[in-house]
């Protein structure tokens, strides 16, 4: 079976690309208002500064909203799974989105960490899983 992959060579998004090869999660941050920017922009849309720099998560987040699929809509993506919007520890304001196998049990707010999937050579794509803190 073939799998979707996105274009990771993007001016905007690559380096997000490249630092996921690499088993790290990173998101671009205004260093003049310090908001996280997503989608990724070299400039600021809160305050307007092009003074914006690629920064480390740590890999945690929360749980913002989730949506079951029950019905292959793609061959290449067989139901049921889970498509998940995480809010970055650091940075609320960004949302990651990825995808869980089957259909968990959720809850808003409820902690994620990230995982990473080595599609080929090229790509490597961060995803989110359920985290029990404790």
């Amino acid at each position: 079976m073939s799998r979707l992959v996105p274009y990771t060579e993007d001016r905007d998004s690559g380096f997000f690309f490249q630092a996921a090869r690499e088993e790290k999660l990173v998101f671009r941050k205004c260093q003049s208002c310090g908001k996280g920017l997503h989608l990724p922009t070299t400039f600021c849309p809160a305050c307007g500064s092009d003074e914006t720099e690629w920064v480390e998560a740590s890999g945690r987040g929360r749980l913002y909203s989730w949506t079951q699929v029950l019905h292959s809509v793609h061959p290449d993506y067989q139901a049921p799974y889970t498509i998940v919007l995480v809010t970055l520890e650091e940075a609320p304001e960004v949302r990651l989105v990825s995808a869980i196998d089957g259909l968990p049990e959720l809850k808003v707010d409820q902690p994620m960490k990230v995982w990473f999937e080595k599609v080929n050579e090229k790509v490597t794509l961060p995803h989110w899983m359920p985290f029990d803190q404790g």
